[in-house]
Parts: structure tokens; sequence; C-alpha cells
């Protein structure tokens, strides 16, 4: 039996976090689910995970600090940046800290 991909949402609106990981979970990923960057860090910590789409703008840790994190405990973690306010430098930043991938979904 082949293994399931791990994929962790981070995001701090509960309804989207939700309706993702049902559609991730119907496309047979197992999903774990974070409110915050530091949520996120501390479940890493504990299991580790294959992907982290990670929101950008979220109270606290933001995502470019949660990546760098994520990162230093992991850097095989592919990490999809993904935010409704995306700029050419958050893009730029996202990159230079090794994210996989930014997907801007502009409002």
């Amino acid at each position: 039996m082949a293994k399931k991909i791990h994929v962790m949402m981070v995001d701090d609106e509960e309804q989207f976090r939700a309706t993702t990981s049902r559609l991730l979970q119907k496309r047979g990923y197992e999903t774990t689910i974070a409110g915050t960057g530091e949520e996120a860090i501390a479940i890493l910590k504990e299991r580790p995970q294959d992907v982290v789409v990670l929101d950008i703008k979220m109270p606290g840790m933001d995502g470019h600090q949660a990546l760098s994190q994520i990162k230093e405990i992991n850097p095989d973690t592919q990490v999809i940046m993904l935010t409704g306010h995306g700029t050419p430098d958050s893009a730029k930043e996202s990159l230079v800290r090794n994210a996989f991938d930014y997907l801007s979904a502009q409002q």
C-alpha cells in the first residue's frame, strides 16, 4: 500500500481550513490543520509533514517567519505559500526562503 502524503493547511480562517482539508482528504491526502504559524511549528516538531500550504497574512507569526522555521525543522518539507494579498516583494521573499511555490489569489 502506498504511503499517504501528509499535507498541513495553515490559515487563520477556520472555514477555509476546514473546506480545504475536506477536499484534500477526498483526494487521498492525510491532512492536518493549524490556525497560526506558532501552532503549525509546534505540530511540525511532533509530526513531520510532506507539504505545508501556508497563508502569509496571519496574526502573530506571519507566513514568511513560519516558512523560515519550517525549513529549519525539516528542509525537505515542501511549502506552498498562499495569499490573497500578494506582492512581487512577498513572492521574492518566499522563494528566497525556499518555498516550493507562491500562489496569490487577488481579490
